[in-house]
């Protein structure tokens, strides 16, 4: 950010700030509607208010060069070159190449036969070994001998 667009911004928040104060120090229409009632001061309770007052001009001038600042600093940050985001600033990597695996061998070509197969096994009683043997504990030996 260069030193116009510093200055801009905190011309445009000094801005902000004077306008809330302005307005926060205003009296609405409604105190004036309260006082006219009994007292009688007012004479233009619902009426026109006639000339603006010097707080509702200061009001309107700020507000005026509030937009006006808004528009500038929408310009000066649309001229902006460099990038201004972590995701613009982040270098991507090219992707690892991907590796195929070898092709599996095929599997022979079984023989097409009319035959169904039977639905289950017929039962033998037995059960088929084990494909390694389980290997037993090794022997104690006793104590004290």
């Amino acid at each position: 950010m260069n030193w116009l667009q510093t200055l801009a911004v905190v011309f445009h928040v000094l801005l902000a700030v004077a306008i809330i104060g302005i307005v926060l120090l205003q009296r609405g229409k409604g105190a004036d509607a309260g006082a006219g009632f009994g007292a009688g001061a007012s004479g233009t309770v619902f009426g026109a208010r006639g000339s603006a007052s010097f707080l509702s001009r200061t009001t309107a001038v700020l507000a005026t060069l509030f937009f006006l600042t808004s528009l500038g600093l929408t310009y000066l940050f649309s001229q902006q070159k460099e990038a201004t985001s972590v995701v613009d600033t982040v270098t991507q990597e090219a992707p690892a190449p991907v590796t195929t695996p070898a092709p599996l061998p095929s599997l022979p070509a079984t023989p097409a036969t009319n035959t169904a197969a039977p639905a289950t096994a017929p039962a033998t009683g037995t059960e088929p070994a084990p494909a390694q043997p389980v290997p037993s504990p090794p022997p104690q030996v006793p104590a004290g001998n």
